[in-house]
């Protein structure tokens, strides 16, 4: 069952989240020396934080790299939703790392507590420079999978903006509520972003039909373009985000003969294809066969 497939793609976004599970669990060790050096609860806080990621993106990394896998006898479309696990993984994590920032950055309005800006001004300027690295060579990346440990990253950065934003401010005013309000804006930002991506993510697992392709459009477009009498029994799903497959029904003439029905099949294909359907299957049934399929 052995199929050959460009997966140079694959091994660029297997090295990117390599690279930034690398990066992070670097940056957590030195946040973690930081933490006690500087006696800061903010930034071993924020270390903890920081090492659920580097987990999380570690298991990514894993996922990533066995979904290079090709088809075989036990996963026949081959292992590239294993991409998605990590995708998913990771949005757990993400929102209850959300809600654990809400959850301390919510009574800290009501309660405000001092922070050591000078401290927290040098790491928070280490915090952008790493975590922006990895975002940097993360960002153009095109699997879902990708897209979350992005988002994932991008949460760091942002959350480091706002300790350096917090921090220059505190070294001039004594306005310790700044720190929370940002911090609250910040990740309910990240939050909307994560459950958009979530739903996407739910969507591949449920095999929903792709966001941005219609049955009824596809079957129009092949009844109208080809001698196809009527497409039914239309099912579209994505493997992994990024690749589609579709399975029909098409009635055709009882004068067809198999040449007829090959380049039948021929331009349906052709047609499908340009609407980035790369994996088609189709039966052919003749105008007085019965359809047993049934619509669920």
């Amino acid at each position: 069952m052995a199929h050959d497939h460009d997966h140079s793609g694959h091994h660029h976004e297997t090295g990117n989240i390599k690279i930034a599970f690398f990066l992070n669990l670097a940056f957590t060790i030195i946040e973690i020396i930081g933490g006690f050096w500087t006696n800061s609860m903010a930034i071993l806080s924020d270390a903890l934080h920081d090492l659920g990621d580097s987990l999380s993106l570690g298991v990514s990394w894993y996922l990533q790299n066995y979904s290079k896998k090709g088809p075989d006898y036990k996963f026949s479309f081959g292992y590239s939703r294993f991409s998605l696990l990590g995708a998913l993984i990771n949005s757990i994590v993400l929102l209850g790392g959300s809600v654990l920032i809400l959850s301390r950055a919510i009574p800290r309005i009501f309660n405000p507590e001092p922070v050591n800006a000078k401290g927290m001004i040098a790491f928070a300027v280490l915090g952008i420079f790493i975590n922006g690295a990895a975002v940097l060579r993360l960002r153009k990346g095109k699997s879902l999978n990708e897209k979350v440990v992005t988002w994932h990253l991008l949460e760091d950065v942002l959350g480091w903006v706002v300790v350096l934003i917090g921090s220059i401010i505190l070294n001039f005013k004594d306005l310790p509520i700044i720190d929370p309000l940002l911090s609250m804006g910040i990740t309910i930002y990240i939050l909307y972003n994560v459950v958009k991506n979530l739903k996407k993510v739910m969507n591949v697992f449920l095999q929903g039909v792709p966001e941005d392709i219609s049955i009824e459009e596809i079957e129009k477009l092949v009844e109208e373009k080809t001698e196809a009498l009527s497409v039914h029994h239309t099912h579209i799903w994505t493997i992994e985000g990024e690749r589609n497959m579709l399975s029909t029904h098409v009635k055709i003439p009882d004068s067809y003969n198999s040449q007829d029905i090959i380049n039948l099949k021929k331009n349906i294909r052709k047609l499908l294809k340009e609407k980035n359907i790369e994996h088609v299957t189709i039966e052919m049934e003749y105008e007085t066969e019965e359809c047993e399929g049934k619509m669920f």
